[in-house]
């Protein structure tokens, strides 16, 4: 696997690994990187198959932390915080779980160590959907995704991912393809809702954030959490749902800081 994953970095102090969700890439938590660069380093990493990062032939939830174990080597980071939200609280989780000397305090935003049912059959059908259409602008793409998706804030996540391609090269050409890898995500879909499993806990300081309008974590899932990670609480925003980051910034962000400093 390449492990030269792409990313930005803000400030300047001990390290902080961000991980973004499902679809998504670095600047989706750019709200919170930009609360914590007073004082921390903040690092915004594409994770594989998403962003500007390379594809994978086998997408899985410890691939991509292993992916982001070499990633800090590669980047000089011996140790981190790492927060990571949705998907990529997972991969967080799994990195504290096999990498434990790699992380520090670990923050896990609206996800829990639990098996999922699926619940993005749409959106995948709408990013194949937009990949046969080969769309011409992002209108075009946005009127595609929205038959199968009906939250248009989510359209608009999703378009994010798209690229011009082909520009200046004659008649059908510059169409508009997906950054991501959306065949190999469908692929592994799966599997990417599994829980996580560990022969040893995590025994270092653990933050779940959950909105109280998100089913993601319940109070039932508190029992797998306590067996995962020892020294674990669980604090809820009040008003946010699974995109809490984004429905509280200032609650969110502030719940993050006084965690990690």
């Amino acid at each position: 696997m390449n492990f030269e994953l792409h990313d930005n970095v803000l400030g300047d102090g001990p390290d902080v690994v961000l991980l973004h969700g499902l679809f998504g890439q670095g600047s989706n938590l750019g709200g919170i990187a930009r609360a914590l660069q007073t004082e921390f380093r903040v690092h915004s990493p594409d994770l594989p198959d998403h962003g500007h990062s390379p594809w994978t032939d086998d997408p899985s939830i410890a691939g991509y932390a292993e992916a982001v174990g070499h990633w800090m080597a590669t980047r000089d980071i011996p140790r981190a915080h790492v927060l990571g939200h949705s998907l990529g609280g997972k991969v967080a989780m799994e990195l504290a779980l096999s990498y434990p000397s790699l992380v520090d305090k670990l923050v896990v935003a609206d996800i829990a160590p639990v098996t999922y049912q699926p619940s993005h059959e749409g959106v995948f059908e709408g990013l194949f959907a937009v990949s046969s259409a080969q769309c011409e602008s992002r209108q075009e793409a946005a009127r595609v995704l929205e038959k199968t998706i009906p939250d248009p804030g989510v359209v608009q996540f999703l378009l994010l991912n798209l690229r011009r391609v082909g520009v200046g090269q004659g008649p059908g050409e510059g169409d508009w393809r997906w950054r991501l890898n959306h065949e190999g995500l469908a692929a592994a879909y799966p599997n990417l809702l599994q829980g996580i499993a560990a022969a040893h806990p995590f025994y270092g300081e653990t933050l779940f954030i959950r909105g109280d309008q998100s089913s993601y974590v319940t109070d039932a899932h508190r029992e797998a959490i306590d067996a995962l990670f020892r020294h674990a609480e669980v604090a809820t925003i009040e008003g946010a749902g699974h995109w809490l980051h984004v429905d509280k910034p200032e609650q969110f962000n502030q719940m993050v800081m006084d965690f990690l400093s």
